[in-house]
């Protein structure tokens, strides 16, 4: 007993030793243990244990689900917008206008759109024919074009006189408008390829009822009046001085031909009208806003004649260049003119000066800056 009696007091004296370390690790830490058993048990399926051995149920850790949330998000985005994209698209009408022909002008550079205002009263009510005094004629007959080349050389927006006076394919030569009126769009695409040496591409067509949809969709378009306008053939009485026009204003201000120079004020006019368009659709109030842009797009698409083959993103491209170009990045002019004259079949019409005319048409046929001298109002 003597013997051991040293052995057993280091052996108690160990003990205190342990016991006080214990002790004081417990009162700087005094959930170090508990924290040890929640972790066993949580890994083991969300219980631990407290100091007398007895199980105890602890929430579990929130996990981040802010990752899973914005996936989630920006799948149901793209759903939105390829389906939206889609279903825009669709209701594009389509029409096979540019085919091919015997003796058809080859692909030129740059891209070339042929853009028509048609005299279609599809979509008007009776009461808005009368108010904007559109007539009940039925069918559709080409109100403006406007050829648009973009590319290498610069962007370009053409207005081509309905009056002008040119050969038309198996009918002589009459104004360039009884194109469509003798065979449509692809009558009309053909004759001015022919007149001009320049391949088109792409067609767009919007008739009365797109054109007033499209513009009151938007809240109307700002114009800039220089003097009286009243023309009650076009159904337009308008005072001098930028103005906010609706849907009918602006078809009658793109209309009208009572002034000194008649077709070309026109087509002067609906240069003006379809920049004032063009940047109003772009800008931010339209686009950041659902309850403009929405309704634009939908007007749009379901008032648009295109050829078979053109898609939307084929106009959204056209619709930025020409809102480009009329901001002033690049050219606007109507076809140079030479004269005048007149026939029993065509009666009164514009003829073109044949030199700056070959030189315009020349640049945009080459892809190639557009001369200034050929530039006019």
């Amino acid at each position: 007993m003597t013997d051991g009696w040293p052995d057993g007091r280091a052996r108690q004296e160990d003990d205190r030793v342990a016991r006080s370390r214990h002790d004081s690790a417990s009162a700087e830490h005094p959930h170090a243990y508990e924290r040890d058993s929640y972790e066993e048990g949580d890994q083991l399926g969300g219980y631990g244990s407290d100091s007398h051995g007895h199980e105890r149920p602890y929430p579990r850790r929130r996990r981040r689900r802010w990752p899973r949330v914005l996936a989630a998000l920006v799948a149901v985005l793209l759903v939105v917008v390829v389906g939206g994209y889609f279903y825009l698209d669709s209701r594009l009408k389509r029409e096979a206008v540019l085919e091919d022909y015997t003796g058809r002008i080859a692909d030129t550079p740059g891209t070339n759109w042929l853009i028509v205002g048609s005299d279609s009263r599809e979509g008007l009510t009776k009461d808005q024919r009368k108010q904007f005094a559109t007539g009940q004629a039925a069918g559709r007959r080409t109100d403006s074009m406007m050829l648009m080349h973009y590319g290498s050389g610069g962007t370009t927006l053409v207005s081509l006189p309905r009056d002008s006076y040119v050969p038309i394919p198996g009918h002589g030569s009459n104004k360039l408008n009884a194109a469509f009126a003798f065979g449509g769009p692809k009558l009309l695409v053909q004759t001015l390829e022919k007149a001009t040496g320049v391949h088109i591409d792409h067609y767009a067509e919007v008739g009365f009822g797109g054109f007033v949809g499209v513009v009151d969709s938007i809240g109307g378009v700002e114009i800039c009046v220089k003097k009286p306008m009243k023309d009650h053939k076009a159904g337009l009485n308008l005072q001098p001085g930028c103005q906010n026009l609706t849907g009918g204003q602006a078809l009658g201000y793109v209309r009208t031909r009572a002034s000194a120079r008649a077709d070309l004020d026109r087509v002067e006019h609906q240069r003006q009208f379809f920049g004032a368009l063009m940047k109003k659709a772009a800008g931010p109030g339209v686009l950041l806003n659902p309850f403009r842009g929405v309704p634009m797009a939908l007007n749009a698409t379901s008032n648009f004649t295109v050829d078979d083959g053109d898609h939307l993103y084929d106009l959204a491209r056209m619709m930025w260049a020409m809102r480009g170009v009329t901001g002033g990045d690049g050219v606007t002019t109507t076809v140079p003119i030479g004269g005048t004259g007149s026939s029993a079949a065509a009666g009164s019409y514009i003829t073109w000066d044949k030199t700056k005319a070959s030189q315009l048409f020349g640049a945009l046929k080459g892809d190639t800056e557009v001369p200034k001298d050929v530039v006019t109002n």
